[in-house]
């Protein structure tokens, strides 16, 4: 029992160490571009957009990696060292060019951060029988607060210091992350006949399309959220507050995503999150004032603490036991991947010929066409229960 108590507690530092150090570079990365560096918005959505793309090709080779190697706990202590010492050279890039070779060399390392850890703790809280979502919850904890202590920070030394920040943070997370137990499927690893089973199922490959459009929007606000704020007079202070809100109210949501999946199903679950997560993206294309949007925040807690828990138990329910994290990883991509990527790109462009407000439009937008795809996986998912019972 004890041995359990301090294996969780594990879990719990690492997660909130890993996203303490991401929640100190990304929202604020796209104000420095910005206001620091002066590029346009079409060079920001470019340079935010390399990282998902290079995810797409690289994260699933990491959980396969992870699947065929059975040594999750190495394979994610390296990526995270790597990842920091990528982020200490970002702060000396001065070229446009420089950023984006840059931003391709941290994605390459950061991609294997969450969907390694992320399978790891499914595993060991499903063999446990612990709470994913109370063990999660300390990363939204650990991002809301990373972005508030360094906004203040931003505000006495300048923006550069998020990266250093970042690094930091990130050397920490790795300490617990070596302690984590190897947690992963015992067995053999057929990649090729794992990845034919996937693309097989119907509801998996819609799923990874609801991902797309719904989780694109959700993670590419990371990096328009603070332009937003500051678009509407708000300083990097101002800016940390709001993530503190945003991301802090994520925390509670997350711990009762589990109980609310029990009570009305995990797609249900998903369909309420994605519907609060668009009308938030359309609420802030109307202008609203900064109070009205710091009261706005509690919107992402219900969206991202419910959907992250809520979509990973789906994928890992619905996949093959033997290539689950890989799986994950295609479920990754696909939202934090390909989804960020093209949201973060044509957000830019939009931002530059239109306003961030139109940024907020386009991200409803795509929302609403990702609830329309997630009525199909219902659908689908209740016609095969159907045919199961009659069976």
């Amino acid at each position: 029992m004890k041995r359990n108590i301090n294996v969780q507690l594990y879990f719990v530092l690492f997660y909130f160490f890993v996203f303490f150090g991401i929640g100190s570079l990304y929202p604020l990365l796209g104000v420095y571009l910005k206001d620091d560096i002066g590029l346009t918005g079409t060079q920001i959505g470019i340079i935010m957009s390399i990282s998902p793309v290079v995810m797409i090709v690289i994260q699933p080779m990491w959980g396969m990696l992870s699947d065929y190697t059975q040594k999750p706990r190495q394979l994610l202590t390296l990526a995270i060292v790597l990842t920091g010492v990528v982020g200490i050279v970002y702060s000396y890039a001065s070229s446009y060019m420089m950023f984006i070779i840059i931003a391709a060399l941290l994605a390459v390392m950061q991609s294997a951060i969450v969907p390694i850890s992320d399978s790891m703790t499914l595993t060991y809280t499903e063999r446990h029988r612990k709470n994913y979502g109370s063990i999660r919850l300390w990363g939204a904890i650990g991002f809301a607060f990373s972005v508030f202590i360094v906004g203040k920070l931003a505000d006495f030394y300048g923006l550069g210091v998020i990266f250093f920040a970042f690094a930091i943070i990130l050397f920490i997370s790795a300490l617990f992350a070596i302690k984590l137990p190897n947690e992963s499927q015992s067995m053999k690893v057929n990649l090729r006949a794992g990845l034919s089973q996937l693309i097989r199922l119907r509801r998996f490959v819609l799923f990874l399309l609801t991902t797309f459009l719904i989780f694109g929007p959700i993670h590419a606000n990371n990096t328009y959220f603070g332009i937003l704020i500051t678009e509407m007079g708000g300083s990097t202070g101002q800016v940390g507050m709001a993530f503190l809100l945003a991301a802090g109210s994520e925390a509670p949501f997350m711990l009762f995503a589990g109980r609310w999946i029990k009570r009305i199903g995990i797609l249900q679950v998903l369909l309420f999150a994605s519907f609060v997560s668009g009308a938030r993206w359309l609420f802030y294309f109307f202008e609203p004032s900064l109070t009205v949007i710091y009261a706005t925040t509690i919107a992402q807690g219900i969206s991202v603490g419910f959907f992250i828990p809520a979509a990973l138990q789906y994928v890992r329910d619905i996949a093959p036991s033997k290539v689950r994290a890989t799986a994950i990883s295609l479920y990754s991509a696909a939202g934090i991947g390909l989804g960020s990527w093209f949201c973060n790109f044509f957000g830019g462009v939009i931002l530059e010929r239109f306003s961030i407000n139109n940024v907020y439009l386009f991200f409803s937008l795509l929302t609403v066409v990702g609830l329309i795809t997630l009525l199909f996986v219902i659908i689908i998912d209740n016609k095969r229960r159907t045919v199961s019972s009659l069976s």
